[in-house]
């Protein structure tokens, strides 16, 4: 039997199948564990159950000797040291393919939300503030066939571009990834109606969205981040929107994360941020962190992960 941590608490079935197996520590508290406390509650740990919010560095990981393992309730790894982890002899596991579609439907919310200002419309009524039908008023911009921008198209992006394809939308895609109808990232900006954002985090890509990009897109442009908050430059978007360089934005992902409620940013017109909420379906958290226990398991017991992160 081996000792695991699990760094948030879990309202899924699967740690009961962990716990039927192993000796199973979960973090309390309400906010995640800083690194100190991460590293006191990780100390004799063989299995690490992490959240994107943990970081899992060389520090932390020299501090746990008898490490085996540790499974990211997450696609991405960036708050894990993987190559330094894999020269450890830890295996590293994540959760891919599981929330695609959740976190595609979640983009196009966004898209919709902001294009036809639901949030801000939806805001005057509880205020007190619809008086009357009016010809020009809480006026929009059409999806149906628009341009629908997609900035690396993996299975995210593919998966909005199909939404995208329902309301009878032109594609257009951009990145690296092989495959044909690619166009550059400047055609795609100065085309697109709505540019939704699907590419990693890299350092090719932080700041990608700065002044420059945003002053070559539409001025009734609309811009979706589903992908990293640092792919998108808080204070040239904020000023971007200020300046109406483009008509609104729809952030599931900022920079800082999470953003507080005094950042200059929030007061931008026509910007719907929620929290980080892409795969947060009952279904989607239940299978990451089903995938997440598999993961432990497997390596615990000295199997492959089912889902290694290579």
């Amino acid at each position: 039997m081996a000792r695991c941590i699990v760094t948030r608490k879990l309202p899924f079935d699967a740690l009961e199948r962990l716990r039927a197996e192993h000796e199973v520590e979960v973090w309390r508290g309400a906010m995640p564990p800083s690194p100190a406390e991460l590293r006191g509650l990780a100390a004799g740990a063989e299995g690490i159950l992490s959240m994107l919010t943990d970081a899992i560095d060389r520090g932390l990981i020299d501090a746990c000797p008898e490490l085996r393992a540790v499974a990211n309730f997450a696609v991405g790894t960036d708050n894990i040291d993987v190559a330094y982890a894999t020269e450890r002899g830890i295996a590293v596991g994540n959760t891919p393919g599981v929330l695609t579609e959740t976190t595609a439907d979640l983009a196009f919310a966004l898209l919709l939300a902001v294009s036809r200002r639901i949030v801000e419309s939806a805001g005057s009524v509880r205020q007190g503030e619809w008086w009357t039908w009016e010809p020009a008023g809480w006026l929009g911009h059409d999806v149906h066939d628009a341009t629908l921008g997609i900035v690396g198209p993996g299975l995210i992006g593919e998966a909005v571009a199909r939404r995208g394809e329902g309301f009878g939308m032109r594609i257009l895609r951009s990145g690296r990834e092989p495959g044909s109808g690619r166009v550059s990232l400047e055609e795609l900006l100065a085309e697109s109606d709505f540019v939704s954002l699907h590419c990693p985090l890299t350092p090719e890509t932080r700041g990608l969205i700065g002044e420059a990009a945003l002053m070559q897109m539409k001025q009734s442009a609309i811009l979706i981040n589903t992908a990293r908050g640092e792919v998108v430059d808080s204070e040239a978007l904020r000023k971007g929107l200020e300046l109406g360089w483009i008509a609104g934005a729809g952030l599931d992902v900022t920079d800082p994360e999470p953003l507080p409620g005094y950042h200059p940013l929030l007061g931008a017109p026509n910007l719907t941020v929620v929290p980080h909420i892409g795969s947060a379906s009952h279904a989607t958290r239940g299978r990451m962190a089903a995938m997440a226990v598999d993961n432990l398991l497997a390596a615990l017991a000295g199997a492959p992960m089912p889902s290694p992160v290579r």
